[in-house]
């Protein structure tokens, strides 16, 4: 039971960190002099995510859903900037050639 406890505790702080990572990021995005990069609207910001939400590792896929849920309820409030988020997550499954396939076509198509 202490060990499972301990596996949620970790989670909860994994989920937070990559949240607040996302949201700096996406803050950053926004105040870039003026310039909007690749993602980049007067309207929307896109940022994209790799999680396993299925395969071996797929108990981290609530990381994943956490950060959406997350990125909903700031569009919710009125996004960043007035800019909405379009948070973009596909399942890697854990494995390495699938994220190299799902990252390459966040990149290059999404």
């Amino acid at each position: 039971m202490q060990k499972v406890t301990n596996i949620i505790g970790m989670t909860q702080i994994i989920e937070t960190a990559l949240s607040a990572a996302s949201l700096v990021l996406a803050s950053v995005l926004v105040c870039a002099a003026g310039e909007h990069g690749p993602g980049v609207t007067d309207a929307e910001i896109k940022i994209g995510n790799a999680m396993p939400y299925s395969g071996p590792a797929s108990a981290f896929g609530a990381i994943g859903k956490s950060e959406a849920a997350y990125f909903n309820m700031i569009n919710d409030q009125g996004g960043i900037s007035g800019r909405k988020i379009k948070f973009i997550s596909l399942d890697d499954s854990y494995s390495p050639p699938k994220t190299v396939e799902v990252v390459r076509r966040l990149v290059e198509q999404d």
